[in-house]
């Protein structure tokens, strides 16, 4: 009789060690989502403070910048024409409120662990500042620019070549600059040093091919009446730097 009760309550053994491990599995579910949203909640939360702390700094900083004429040194630096449809200074606003996404999108992924969105958003929060020194340079080197053309012009004013010379130099004082402000941001051996590499490369081969070659006697003519021009020219200018006035040429 005992053995045939033993049998009878196997069964009912089992059912419940099914029923427990069920509940046991939808409990952890339950647990799991309701964790899951409790985070998503406090992602919500953590975003829109931060969005809203982002967009008043923004119109803070737009404010005091233009308050203090930043706008009006953009005009004069040249700067402006850089902006595009924003103002100087509510470019840097918003550039001020995006740095601010970042980070506040930096503690809001935060909530769900270590992931791989959090591991991104950090690595570029650690470059925004290499990013920021690099718009200095390039910034402060378009001032320089515009400086060193005004003086070039208008020292050269009285010669032909004087605008042309000074719009080089202030060629090249951008292209230094943009090349530094490559170079801050680490990109500089990857994108310059090839461009670099292929218009030396091409200058040598029209070099090369054209003066080595045909281009001999074409090219010594031409040299000669750019070394008589510049004789001229350099009376010119010597005669100008001493405020006489220049010799007749035949």
């Amino acid at each position: 009789m005992a053995l045939s009760i033993i049998h009878a309550g196997a069964p009912l053994g089992g059912v419940t060690t099914a029923t427990k491990s069920i509940s046991d599995t939808l409990q952890d579910w339950l647990t799991t989502i309701g964790n899951a949203a409790l985070k998503f909640v406090v992602f919500l939360i953590i975003f829109f403070i931060g969005w809203l702390i982002a967009r008043a700094v923004d119109t803070a900083v737009s404010r005091l910048l233009a308050k203090v004429g930043f706008d009006r040194l953009a005009e004069r630096t040249g700067l402006r024409r850089w902006t595009g449809r924003y103002a100087p200074s509510a470019l840097v606003g918003r550039i001020v409120r995006y740095v601010l996404l970042l980070i506040t999108l930096q503690l809001a992924f935060g909530v769900f662990g270590p992931n791989a969105i959090s591991d991104l958003i950090d690595a570029v929060i650690a470059w925004v500042p290499r990013l920021i020194v690099a718009c200095v340079i390039l910034v402060v080197a378009v001032a320089i620019a515009g400086a060193v053309f005004d003086i070039i012009r208008n020292a050269l004013d009285q010669v032909s070549y004087g605008k042309g010379l000074a719009r080089l130099a202030q060629i090249a004082i951008i292209v230094l600059g943009a090349i530094a402000a490559l170079n801050q941001i680490g990109i500089a051996t990857t994108v310059t040093m090839p461009v670099l590499i292929t218009f030396l490369a091409t200058l040598g081969g029209i070099l090369i091919v054209g003066v080595g070659g045909g281009l001999i006697q074409p090219m010594r003519e031409r040299w000669e009446k750019i070394l008589t021009k510049g004789e001229t020219e350099y009376t010119k200018v010597s005669a100008h730097l001493k405020n006489e006035p220049p010799a007749p040429t035949a």
